[in-house]
């Protein structure tokens, strides 16, 4: 993938507030980032990336989804869950809005 210098400043932005880049080979025209156990996939944009899809929470190093059973919130990847805690979701809200506010455009 071949990036802008406006894109190359996000990802510096990014690994400076502690979020490394990192590649999830399903979605190889998007890149990664993570920090703990949360990651989200960023598109190729004009002014540098957009989020693609919703930040996630990490199971097995790979993304989930958020989903409400009976019984719950759970994070879900495959076969494996794990609970959605009060805890894990503070994680993942912390570092969903982060990442909002380093994807804003700088001026």
């Amino acid at each position: 993938m071949e990036l802008t210098a406006q894109q190359v400043a996000v990802l510096d932005r990014l690994r400076s507030h502690g979020m490394d880049v990192v590649a999830f080979p399903m979605y190889e025209s998007l890149v990664g980032v993570k920090r703990g156990n949360c990651a989200a996939l960023l598109a190729p944009d004009e002014g540098g990336f957009r989020l693609y899809g919703s930040p996630s929470y990490l199971i097995g190093g790979q993304l989930s989804a958020h989903t409400i059973q009976s019984g719950g919130h759970w994070f879900v990847r495959k076969n494996e869950k794990l609970e959605a805690t009060p805890e894990r979701r503070t994680e993942l809200d912390g570092f969903a809005a982060e990442l909002a506010e380093i994807l804003l455009p700088v001026v």
